[in-house]
């Protein structure tokens, strides 16, 4: 893959024994896969296609800048790929086009790149291990000046789509972006065979509550995505409110020490 941001491959520490570091080699991304395979497939239930020996991946990974945190054993126990506006060029676009219309993303001035395929081990879903990815983000936004980050946040429908209708509504009623960068989900949510028994919940799944944190909107309705059995929401941040808005939710309303400032690279 042809590595067109950076050129170095530095760690951002946390003082809880976390790093922050790129993929630079085949097993480290397959560490990637197998850790997204044991979230999406085995604890979500998504499907993918056979033959992949416990790993999930598609096309657009191998053009992608694969983040990693890891504990002080070096074991992974989160990860997040970075697709940017240079390799989406190579991919035919970016991966959430395949879900909206992005006519009026195409147009904002400024970088672009898109992040997707989250995912945090079951034992490591607490704020400290959001943070760390979140800060090695940011110092690649910095880093290679991108205006902008967009992603897919999802939402379960094991209800049918109840809950994921109810998040969606008290979020676009809060968040909601502007006309001009709005999007068209290509396969809207089915409808609902019944209503549901009981009031839906309306809490916020976690990765998806840091990106309102971080000053994030999202661009109208979801996109249903049958493969994860999830509603996808279309997210737009600006690098302005991820700088700001990072130290104040992720640093320092915290009590424990959070990842420092520092420059996450990825190696020529």
């Amino acid at each position: 893959m042809q590595r067109d941001e950076g050129s170095r491959r530095d760690r951002l520490n946390e003082s809880g024994g976390l790093t922050v570091a790129f993929a630079t080699t085949g097993a480290e991304r397959e560490a990637c896969y197998r850790l997204r395979y044991r979230v999406f497939v085995e604890e979500m239930g998504a499907t993918i296609p056979p033959g992949h020996d416990g790993l999930e991946r598609d096309a657009f990974d191998p053009h992608c800048h694969h983040l990693m945190v890891r504990d002080r054993r070096g074991a992974l126990v989160a990860c997040t790929r970075v697709l940017t506006d240079t390799q989406a060029c190579l991919t035919g676009g970016f991966y959430s086009e395949q879900e909206f219309d992005l006519a009026g993303i195409r147009k904002l001035p400024g970088r672009v790149m898109e992040i997707g395929r989250t995912c945090v081990h079951p034992d490591w879903r607490r704020g400290g291990t959001i943070a760390a990815l979140w800060a090695g983000l940011a110092r690649f936004m910095a880093d290679n000046r991108f205006g902008y980050l967009i992603g897919c946040a999802s939402i379960p429908m094991d209800d049918g789509g109840a809950t994921a209708r109810a998040i969606t509504d008290s979020l676009l009623n809060r968040h909601l972006a502007p006309v001009e960068r709005r999007v068209r989900p290509r396969r809207p949510l089915p409808a609902l065979d019944e209503p549901p028994v009981s009031m839906p919940s309306t809490r916020v799944p976690p990765l998806l509550k840091a990106y309102m944190r971080l000053g994030a909107t999202v661009g109208g309705e979801p996109c249903w995505d049958p493969a994860f059995g999830c509603a996808d929401l279309f997210i737009l941040l600006e690098s302005t409110d991820l700088q700001s808005r990072y130290l104040r939710h992720f640093v320092e309303r915290r009590r424990e020490p959070e990842p420092r400032a520092g420059r996450v690279h990825i190696a020529a």
